[in-house]
């Protein structure tokens, strides 16, 4: 190796200065597709509430949906409890 090449040109900082920018490239063309689905699953809420459906119970269960039925059915539980002891119910 000359005393004039600099470690940024030698091949294994080249590769990992190249994979690095790689892998930021990556992340931000998924930060970009990850915007777009936000933007599509907000149109989606707007249309229901043109249709009139109430965009926070439909928010609800979805979030509802994608739990365990036995995590479910415990927080329910314990839901029902605390408004039982406030006086809710």
């Amino acid at each position: 190796m000359s005393a004039q090449m600099k470690p940024a040109d030698e091949p294994a900082t080249r590769f990992a200065n190249d994979q690095l920018k790689s892998i930021v490239e990556r992340v931000e063309r998924l930060e970009e597709d990850k915007k777009g689905i936000a933007d599509d699953i907000r149109d989606v809420y707007v249309e229901a509430k043109g249709n009139g459906y109430d965009v926070k119970a439909l928010r609800t269960i979805v979030r509802l949906r994608k739990q365990d039925a036995n995590e479910r059915a415990e927080q329910e539980t314990i839901l029902e409890t605390y408004m039982q002891a406030l006086g809710m119910l």
